[in-house]
């Protein structure tokens, strides 16, 4: 037995270390990214785990589903918490009741599980994903 763990401990010291080292870059990538990227990132995750919260539902992963849905929400979520009410005008305001909608959305397909409501939220968030990739990928301009 205790040569088993002489033999796995330099693996635990190589997953701790690759550990760090994969934090670290995503450190990095995220504050080499400007806000409307990371805006872009945000939809990214919310889709991406939506769409896994499909998927596991499908298979009937139950700890899976559970897992991304509320990785999913909680990206919603922070888009929502995000919008600036006062400075965002109508716009804002559509956007606040959009991710309300999503999320009711979310919370129904998994409670009936029936993945309609899954898939009709990636596709409300997917043309909001593009315009601000389209917009973070546009030069700054100086004023």
């Amino acid at each position: 037995m205790s040569t088993l763990l002489a033999h796995t401990a330099p693996f635990t010291v190589i997953a701790a270390r690759h550990s760090r080292g994969a934090d670290a870059y995503l450190q990095t990538q995220v504050h080499s990214r400007t806000s409307m990227e990371l805006v872009v990132l945000l939809y990214d995750g919310a889709i991406r785990f939506l769409g896994q919260a499909r998927d596991a539902m499908q298979t009937g992963d139950l700890a899976t589903k559970r897992d991304a849905l509320s990785r999913g929400l909680a990206i919603v979520g922070e888009l929502q918490n995000m919008l600036n009410m006062e400075a965002g005008g109508e716009v804002a305001e559509r956007l606040d009741g959009l991710y309300t909608y999503i999320h009711t959305r979310c919370l129904d397909a998994n409670a009936r599980r029936d993945v309609s409501g899954l898939d009709e939220s990636i596709r409300l968030l997917m043309p909001l994903r593009d315009a601000w990739a389209a917009v973070a990928t546009q030069p700054t301009t100086a004023a």
